[in-house]
């Protein structure tokens, strides 16, 4: 990374920035440098770029692997795809009703809550989740004295569950937050995974009523997805023609970068002016310089690089603190004409104490119109939860078996799928355990002393797409200060 680049007057050569992992994050910060008048150089470990982002053909239609939605109200994503140019292919859902599949039904979710915790304890009620003494529990938040607002961080179980009761925390709460963490509420932490809640809480002496602040009124509900309320426009989610898998290629190309794939960076080390990168085998090794390194990867190995770095012990270390889970999807594709009145929701959830091996199902074609008729059903199976890796052991026509067999106990669906994949996302997701946002802050202040060194990725603000695009421009205008404040480097 030597050579004169762009933006470099006068014989000088550019600055570099090396980008370790080219997951959406590590792409991300690719683009936005696209203009710095930089040499960018992203390194991804794997034979492929996208993390968790990834489309194969199931049934003849192609199908994302990993994540299928992204949140269309923040604006990092739907911002991105623009300025890529790709507007024209998001696309909107063709309903966004959705349900969960507990005490031996599917029933409807209820539309005024957030991410589980209700704001109308009467619209509660008639969706029959709750048993009755259940039901009577979760009202006590009305009449029960308000929290301390310093109470510190807590889990989603302490917090909700003492002004709710277990039983909403077990099938309403744990079903929406197992969906997006793959975790388990009473170790997640409340501040960080409800974020929002936790911010307006303080202001009024009921959760309920903190609730219903963030809530449209309930003459602008028409029906809602989890965690958000839905019948608005623009769409609470949306996502690409062709996937959500075809945005990392995307993202790529259009950086300019010299994208590497196997290009596992093994060791970092300062040098007085920079860093070098080794990479590959310790048989092979490669070398590489850069001015500045952004760490786009999942915590574990961000900790191992740094773990080698004088004086970034404490980012390490709190790094070395965030768990990840491991799920697998399940993906089954079933006749256009087997099942006469198919269901119209977009899926449903199911809460881990009823014992079933599946988590969350979502009837894609259903859910996503573009996806094609005729032609096949498609349908997505979740399963694993942190803690809950014996599932994952099955191999992958059994794991089909047990989601094809829950599928047909929830809804009736006859026969068996008429082709299958299972695509397995170990260690995929990070957990916002208790204590979360304050190890974040360790890790950016250990980080912040290493000169042109900067974090982005799901550990951090969000594991969604436009969270984790939303890291990696922190991280970018990070590098990109330190680099403005140094003298411009002679050949």
């Amino acid at each position: 990374m030597s050579a004169c680049g762009p933006g470099s007057p006068g014989g000088r050569r550019a600055p570099s920035v090396a980008i370790i992992g080219g997951g959406v994050a590590g792409l991300a910060a690719a683009y936005q440098l696209r203009d710095a008048g930089l040499t960018v150089t992203v390194l991804e470990g794997s034979p492929r770029l996208g993390g968790k982002l990834a489309v194969s053909e199931v049934g003849g239609v192609e199908v994302d692997a990993g994540a299928e939605a992204l949140l269309a109200r923040r604006p990092e994503g739907v911002g991105l795809i623009a300025d890529l140019g790709l507007s024209g292919e998001l696309r909107r859902p063709g309903t966004t009703s959705a349900g969960i599949w507990t005490r031996g039904e599917v029933r409807p979710l209820p539309r005024r809550q957030f991410l589980g915790v209700p704001a109308d304890f009467d619209e509660l009620a008639a969706t029959g989740l709750l048993s009755p003494d259940g039901l009577d529990r979760a009202r006590a938040d009305a009449t029960r004295p308000a929290d301390p607002p310093d109470a510190g961080d807590v889990s989603v179980t302490e917090r909700v569950g003492r002004r709710m009761g277990q039983e909403l925390v077990d099938r309403l709460v744990e079903p929406l937050l197992g969906g997006v963490y793959a975790g388990r509420c009473e170790d997640l932490s409340f501040e960080a995974t409800l974020a929002p809640l936790a911010a307006a809480a303080p202001r009024y002496p009921a959760l309920s009523q903190a609730v219903a602040s963030l809530l449209p009124a309930p003459s602008h509900v028409a029906g809602g997805p989890p965690g958000a309320v839905a019948g608005e426009a623009p769409p609470v989610f949306t996502t690409l023609a062709g996937g959500l898998g075809s945005l990392p290629p995307a993202l790529a190309g259009a950086s300019g970068a010299e994208v590497r794939t196997r290009a596992t960076v093994r060791e970092l080390t300062r040098l007085a002016h920079g860093w070098r990168l080794t990479i590959g085998s310790a048989h092979a090794p490669q070398w590489l310089e850069a001015d500045a390194v952004i760490l786009a990867l999942p915590a574990r190995p961000a900790s191992r690089l740094l773990g080698g770095v004088p004086g970034a012990g404490s980012a390490a270390a709190a790094l070395a603190e965030i768990r990840y889970a491991s799920m697998a999807i399940i993906t089954l594709a079933y006749p256009a004409g087997a099942v006469p009145g198919w269901p119209a929701g977009s899926g449903f959830l199911v809460p881990a104490v009823d014992g079933h091996a599946i988590k969350a199902v979502t009837f894609s074609t259903v859910k996503w119109p573009h996806l094609g008729r005729p032609g096949p059903h498609i349908v997505r199976c979740s399963v694993g939860r942190l803690g809950d890796e014996a599932i994952l052991q099955r191999d992958d026509a059994e794991l089909a078996g047990l989601a094809a067999a829950d599928l047909a106990a929830a809804t009736g669906v006859p026969g068996a799928p008429v082709d299958t994949r299972v695509t397995r996302w170990g260690g995929g997701l990070p957990q916002y355990s208790v204590g979360h946002l304050d190890r974040v802050a360790r890790i950016r202040a250990g980080v912040a002393a290493q000169p042109g060194m900067a974090v982005c990725g799901a550990a951090y603000d969000g594991v969604g797409i436009p969270a984790c695009i939303g890291s990696a421009r922190l991280a970018v205008d990070q590098v990109l200060g330190y680099l403005r404040t140094r003298e411009p480097v002679s050949p």
